[in-house]
């Protein structure tokens, strides 16, 4: 889905809507006929008025939103809407014309305004789209909305980082600065925004050689949106407490043991959300921008004495590689902390050829095939000719006819995911996931390659555990069972940065009228509903009617799954 309207907070053109699929459906589910609308609450920045903005496009609305500035002014907020001078009960009155209201940063209304949108809620004649942030406490006429059941409550949770991957396509950044600005950002979107931009305009971001993406290594830039964010942080008062914090920003990315640092500090600073110790006794930020943030803030010679030598990360880089390589030999690839390795990334120190090889084979094997090829170069950034590195790279960008996955039980496994099951079974380890995956397809079993998919999904190989829902949809006899495995095997597929494989290729539009195949392939290029209805000279409504007929064939109501459905090109192979 995409929208190039102005935003309602900014005069500048917002990236395309992306993701939300499933809360998009939720809130516009609230404002139909018979409902009385939703509260949408998060944190700041977390993308509410731009979800409330995509759920209410082309309908007919009024729009409020509280600002600081007006919170002590009796229904400033509605002063566009009302007269001069009017009562609670005359502006209800007022009101009860307006079909749909959109009520913007709720928590900052005037207790007036709060009591007023309460009273809406009550007479049930308008519908209401409330969005409030997290934080600061709502008026108790705004918080009643859902406290007392008025209107259902959506908390919305921080994009996903496949989503913010997504998000960010059009920036032209490799995989591992998408990461990091993901983990930095947490979901705020406004800051997100900010640190793109001026990475962008600092110069900071490099090019990667035969790529066309950029990079970001090194510091922070130190904005208003970052030094917003680091305040609860920068301002500590207390004695110790900013001298803590930088201890620990420094450490980054081993913690400290609690025996170094005053407990009465700590304890202060666990209680305001600012630090995590764990069962051990380790601490660490809380937060992962603090750390780049405080680092970036201190001065020369404060940084120069607190920081760490290069080599003092040596053992900690070597264990993490040693814990990947066992989950590999276990197959289990589900996500481990890997601090040491990013750490060293981010801060554009050299990373060691074995343990980039290892990354790189880790991601690809959890289908995370642009994140693979991103390591790979890091390892041979250093060390140009490592042929570990090499390997990874040709395998994660698609290009493996020179070479060979480097472990016995995957080459077996390759037969699998080709559809060719009898070169391997028998073969793979005995009970294993894979052993399971080729049984189930050599007997032709569709409910078995679901619970097969399910249990590679569990160990973290979403690629395939997306090939074997595929497989699956080939062999049900059940047309109800083959759109469910379809929709799972969309869904992994999704979250597998653009994979292409025999086993995904052409999974399903062969089921749609011509016209259902030619507006889905368009939706997957990225069109809008008007946009396609435009070229093909149709009505949007008979656009979305289309739409709807070939989600319900297909198995999914998610527009973004649609370019693995519609076998979109220019996606890599794993």
């Amino acid at each position: 889905m995409r929208t190039y309207e102005q935003d309602a907070k900014t005069l500048e053109l917002p990236w395309p809507f992306t993701g939300r699929a499933g809360e998009l459906e939720l809130v516009r589910g609230a404002l139909t006929a018979g409902r009385p609308g939703i509260v949408v609450t998060g944190p700041a920045g977390r993308g509410k008025t731009r979800l409330i903005t995509e759920a209410v496009r082309g309908t007919d609305h009024a729009r409020v939103t509280g600002t600081p500035e007006a919170r002590d002014l009796p229904l400033a907020a509605f002063a566009h809407l009302l007269p001069d001078t009017v009562s609670l009960h005359r502006a209800v009155r007022a009101l009860s014309g307006v079909r749909l209201l959109v009520v913007d940063d709720a928590q900052l209304l005037d207790e007036t305004s709060a009591a007023l949108v309460h009273q809406l809620a009550v007479q049930g004649r308008t519908r209401l789209v409330v969005a409030a942030a997290d934080g600061p406490p709502a008026p108790g006429a705004v918080s009643r909305l859902w406290t007392g059941e008025l209107l259902p409550r959506l908390a919305l949770d921080p994009l996903s980082p496949e989503d913010t991957a997504q998000l960010l396509a059009g920036a032209g950044l490799e995989p591992l600065t998408v990461r990091r600005l993901h983990q930095a950002c947490r979901g705020d979107l406004r800051l997100l925004r900010d640190l793109v931009t001026a990475l962008t305009g600092s110069g900071r971001l490099t090019p990667v050689p035969d790529t066309g993406e950029r990079a970001w290594r090194g510091p922070l830039p130190v904005t208003p949106a970052v030094r917003e964010r680091l305040a609860p942080a920068l301002e500590r008062s207390g004695p110790g407490e900013r001298d803590a914090l930088e201890r620990l920003a420094f450490a980054e990315p081993l913690p400290l043991p609690v025996d170094e640092l005053d407990l009465d500090v700590l304890e202060r600073l666990e209680a305001d959300g600012l630090i995590d110790v764990d069962d051990q006794g380790a601490v660490t930020l809380a937060h992962p921008l603090h750390g780049a943030a405080l680092r970036a803030t201190a001065g020369r010679l404060r940084a120069r004495r607190l920081a760490r030598a290069p080599f003092a990360h040596g053992p900690a880089l070597d264990a993490e590689q040693r814990t990947l390589v066992r989950r590999m030999d276990r197959l289990d690839v589900r996500p481990v902390p890997t601090p040491a390795g990013e750490w060293l990334v981010a801060e554009g120190g050299p990373l060691p050829a074995g343990y980039a090889e290892v990354r790189a084979r880790f991601a690809r094997l959890r289908g995370e095939l642009r994140e693979a090829a991103a390591w790979a170069r890091e390892g041979l950034r250093e060390t140009p000719s490592d042929g570990g590195c090499l390997r990874e790279l040709a395998l994660a960008e698609g290009t493996p006819d020179e070479v060979t996955e480097p472990d016995g039980v995957h080459a077996l496994y390759a037969a699998v995911r080709l559809g060719e099951p009898g070169r391997a079974v028998g073969r793979l380890p005995a009970g294993s996931v894979f052993a399971r995956h080729a049984d189930a397809l050599a007997r032709g079993d569709g409910a078995a390659l679901d619970r097969a998919a399910q249990a590679l999904a569990e160990r973290g190989f979403l690629l395939y555990a997306a090939e074997a829902h595929a497989q699956a949809v080939r062999v049900h006899r059940d047309p109800r069972a083959a759109r469910l495995s379809r929709t799972r095997a969309v869904a992994l597929a999704r979250r597998c940065q653009g994979a292409r494989t025999p086993a995904l290729a052409g999974l399903v539009l062969g089921e749609l009228t011509a016209r259902q195949r030619q507006i889905v392939t368009l939706a997957a290029a990225g069109l809008s509903n008007r946009e396609i209805a435009e070229r093909l000279t149709l009505s949007v409504r008979t656009v979305g009617n289309h739409l709807y007929s070939a989600y319900t064939r297909l198995g999914t109501g998610d527009r973004g799954a649609l370019p693995w459905l519609a076998d979109v090109p220019e996606r890599q192979t794993a």
